[in-house]
């Protein structure tokens, strides 16, 4: 990664930040959504204690939706809207093509690797690493919605939409799985799951299940339509026309109505993040554009400044860079150990018994444990908001 202020970054490359930070001047909200969806992520994944939790902060079991499970699909959701921005102007000089999907290309490697080196933290065991994860994830969205939004228009990008989701749920439902049978949607036994164990082998995958990852391969496909119903909202709000009032509630009726296609579609195919099946990225999706529109309009609309838009945008124009350390710094401090009366204990450990546990209740702490770590970050984070530091991949 490298440490520059997009000014700077501008003035002496001409390069446009491909999803990081929205441009000086362009679209507050996306930064403040995208920083309070960074700071969601770091606050449900840094409990105090993995056994104290309050229900919202918690995935779902298996099948429905919980708070927890909106943050990463409204990531993705806001990658799509931030290529819009960052590569609308460069789409129009065809000629240019070329430089701008091989940028892509080189970001989306940068983010897949940095998925790579946090998950070989802090053993660095080659032959156990995880391939797949949230970075990846991102890496491999990022691509391809790039590359669409480049080279077609938003009917294409609609129908390419509904083809993933379509297809995607026939592949989950009607496709028989080798060594199993029948279809099926449960978690070791599906489609996607016999896919992963195949291609990428049992060492390989999300350590949790050992046979089935929730970033895995085939669920990545239906990922890439949120990424799409990303660029759909972010080239709609981009349009001169119809007047920005306008452009809000058309943007909040179909989120509304993507959102109760999901609930229908619910009734067949199961809301489900491990699974990203179709209607979940519909019902995600839905909400994902109505937070925006909400945004957008209170943000850049009416110019609100409260104290919510100053902690979105600090978490927001660092929101790679937060992500990854968080998670790197999470791995070492469960490594360290620290001597004890009773024997060494991890250093996460400690730091939890000693400053939060004696007083709070056990979820509570644990909560208060999460929360700390979510502020310590914001200090961070502001420190290099003051110093315009903005760290690209």
């Amino acid at each position: 990664m490298t440490t520059v202020t997009t000014q700077t970054a501008l003035e002496t490359t001409g390069a446009l930040p491909l999803a990081e930070a929205s441009q000086p001047g362009r679209l507050l909200s996306l930064d403040v959504f995208r920083g309070l969806t960074v700071a969601a992520m770091i606050l449900v994944n840094n409990p105090g204690d993995w056994g104290h939790i309050y229900a919202p902060l918690e995935h779902a079991e298996w099948h429905g939706c919980t708070p927890t499970d909106l943050i990463f699909p409204f990531f993705l959701f806001i990658v799509g809207v931030s290529i819009t921005y960052a590569l609308g102007s460069a789409k129009r000089a065809t000629a240019r093509h070329a430089a701008l999907l091989g940028r892509v290309a080189r970001r989306a490697a940068v983010l897949f690797g940095l998925g790579l080196l946090m998950a070989l933290q802090p053993k660095f065991d080659f032959a156990h690493v995880r391939i797949m994860g949230v970075l990846p994830r991102i890496a491999l969205v990022f691509l391809v919605c790039g590359t669409v939004f480049v080279k077609t228009g938003w009917r294409t990008q609609l129908g390419l939409l509904a083809t993933l989701l379509i297809g995607y749920n026939v592949l989950l439902q009607l496709v028989p799985v080798p060594g199993f049978g029948l279809p099926n949607l449960e978690p070791a036994t599906n489609l996607g799951a016999w896919l992963d164990r195949t291609v990428l082998g049992e060492n390989h995958l999300w350590v949790q299940s050992k046979t089935w990852d929730p970033e895995g391969l085939l669920s990545t496909l239906p990922a890439i339509g949120t990424g799409l119903l990303g660029l759909l909202a972010g080239q709609w709000l981009r349009r001169p026309q119809p007047e920005t009032a306008s452009r809000v509630v058309w943007l909040l009726l179909a989120s509304g109505a993507a959102s109760m296609l999901g609930l229908v579609w619910n009734l067949w195919l199961p809301i489900n993040k491990s699974l990203w099946t179709s209607s979940y990225v519909l019902y995600t999706g839905g909400l994902a554009g109505a937070a925006l529109a909400a945004l957008y309009w209170l943000c850049d609309v009416q110019g609100w400044r409260g104290w919510l838009t100053r902690f979105g945008r600090v978490y927001g124009v660092n929101a790679i860079t937060v992500f990854f350390l968080s998670g790197v710094i999470a791995r070492w401090l469960n490594m360290l150990q620290v001597p004890t009366e009773s024997g060494e204990v991890p250093a996460k450990t400690w730091l939890y018994e000693r400053f939060f546990t004696p007083f709070f209740s056990p979820v509570n702490a644990s909560l208060a444990g999460a929360l700390a770590c979510v502020l310590i970050w914001y200090a961070v984070l502001w420190l290099m908001h003051r110093r315009n530091i903005i760290v690209k991949v």
